[in-house]
């Protein structure tokens, strides 16, 4: 089992971190059994198998992802994390990739979870 983010400005990076190591299982644990998970503008995905789709679409490009926290905002066991994201390279198909965003990530934390994404929102600026 992964180890749980107990500070809310760890949370996008250990989604960074997560993700380069191509954890998937890890990256599904950093959601609440109820999230809501936005791979598009306007296109969200929610439940475990939604999320893992979409997931696993980004984890095919076999690139890595950069991760800089701008923001977190907390009141209680409420937060929102404002982090900046890069996510370029060369696909397996030969295809040039150039994602980037702003997230707008809205998390919840509880002691025997840590922080999760209620809403994980990498296009939130959009």
């Amino acid at each position: 089992m992964s180890t749980q983010v107990t500070s809310l400005d760890q949370l996008n990076l250990a989604f960074a971190e997560r993700f380069n190591a191509r954890d998937i299982d890890g990256l599904l644990a950093l959601n609440t059994p109820d999230a809501v998970f936005v791979p598009a503008p306007g296109q969200p995905v929610s439940g475990v198998e939604g999320i893992r789709g979409a997931l696993e679409q980004f984890l095919g490009l076999q690139l890595p992802i950069t991760m800089n926290v701008r923001h977190v905002f907390q009141t209680g066991d409420t937060g929102l994390a404002i982090a900046e994201w890069t996510l370029t390279g060369t696909a397996p198909d030969g295809s040039e990739v150039s994602l980037a965003g702003t997230t707008a990530d809205v998390a919840v934390f509880d002691a025997e979870h840590g922080w999760r994404y209620v809403i994980d929102n990498p296009f939130g600026t959009a």
